[in-house]
């Protein structure tokens, strides 16, 4: 989740400096984004393979896409506004920061060599790292790989400790670079990756767009990809059950939910986390008990912008005699302007406890 461009001038060896450059990037990117003809790759077995060891949609997510508009104001590749001010990348998240401590790979897009790395920095959120520290190292560890006809690809956000290449070295498609991790300017565990082409950002998802078409342009995911890579508005990102009120710190931990309720827990609480809930959504949360009683019907107040990111949580305490054991089921529903937008159910079974 940066902004960054990378200046290679006057830098014989290390990783080059990583310049924090907002309305640069917002301005240059965007209106560099059509100015070219696809050239490379030449067939299907010369696109990109995904970046990450992951299933998408269920392990990763894309969280953020290439910003597409030239002025102050967010536009992604299908018009949509999952993107910020001058983001270059594509950030594909993963769901919890345990799910990061477990190893995930970072793959090479395609063959090429390694021009540069970094590998020295903490995985520290943003919100944790020192003032000043992250001042033209905002791309944390990473990978940068040169490819065939002018092509780039950069990996960003990576794990301390973590990158497997060095500069020099010739990479496959799919190869194991180093893994995902939570350096640098990032707020959550994802992989950034910047693709350019003669040193202009390109969209992986849309090379060479038709001005005012919305998912126009060129894609350079293999065609088996695309089907997972289907762009969504919104997105579930985590659910489950807890014994009690549940915290963004602790979803985001994978504490939440990592130890399902038993018929003696002090409360059964559903719990979700989205991204790219829409300004007007209205959630939600319907919980039912084994034998089809609804325990939980809660509906939240609209939501009074776009939200990059949104937790709910609705419970209910135990009741005299403990909660019966069986499957309880969540139905999580978003509706926007009358129509339903998003629909996910989920379910825990509850155990007898110790009572």
């Amino acid at each position: 989740m940066t902004q960054r461009q990378i200046d290679v001038r006057n830098v014989p060896q290390g990783f080059a400096r990583l310049q924090f450059c907002r309305a640069l990037v917002s301005r240059v990117a965007a209106a560099c984004l059509g100015a070219f003809a696809l050239a490379w790759p030449a067939s299907a077995a010369d696109l990109f393979a995904f970046p990450v060891a992951c299933e998408i949609g269920k392990t990763c997510f894309v969280q953020n896409y290439v910003d597409h508009d030239a002025g102050p104001g967010v536009r992604d590749y299908m018009c949509g506004t999952l993107t910020y001010d001058g983001h270059d990348g594509t950030d594909i998240r993963l769901p919890t920061i345990a799910a990061q401590r477990q190893g995930v790979d970072v793959l090479a897009a395609a063959d090429g060599e390694v021009l540069r790395r970094r590998d020295d920095m903490p995985d520290v959120p943003l919100r944790a790292a020192p003032p000043g520290s992250l001042e033209g190292r905002d791309c944390g560890n990473g990978v940068v790989v040169r490819h065939a006809d002018g092509w780039e690809t950069q990996y960003c956000h990576m794990a301390q400790r973590s990158v497997r290449v060095k500069p020099g070295e010739q990479v496959k498609a799919g190869q194991p670079l180093g893994r995902v991790g939570i350096s640098g300017k990032a707020d959550f565990p994802h992989l950034h990756l910047t693709v350019r082409r003669h040193g202009k950002v390109v969209d992986p998802f849309a090379v060479a767009p038709r001005e005012g078409a919305c998912g126009s342009g060129t894609s350079l995911w293999a065609p088996h990809l695309r089907a997972a890579l289907a762009y969504r508005q919104r997105t579930l990102l985590n659910a489950g059950f807890a014994a009690g009120p549940v915290t963004m710190e602790a979803i985001e931990s994978g504490e939440a939910g990592a130890a399902p309720p038993t018929a003696d827990a002090r409360a059964l609480v559903a719990f979700v986390r989205a991204i790219g809930l829409k300004g007007g959504d209205v959630q939600r949360l319907v919980v039912t008990a084994p034998d089809g009683q609804k325990l939980v019907d809660h509906t939240a107040e609209p939501l009074d912008r776009d939200k990059a990111q949104f937790m709910l949580f609705a419970g209910t305490k135990r009741p005299a005699a403990g909660f019966a054991p069986g499957a309880y089921t969540a139905a999580y529903t978003v509706v926007q302007g009358g129509t339903a937008v998003l629909e996910e159910s989920f379910a825990v079974t509850v155990t007898a406890g110790a009572r």
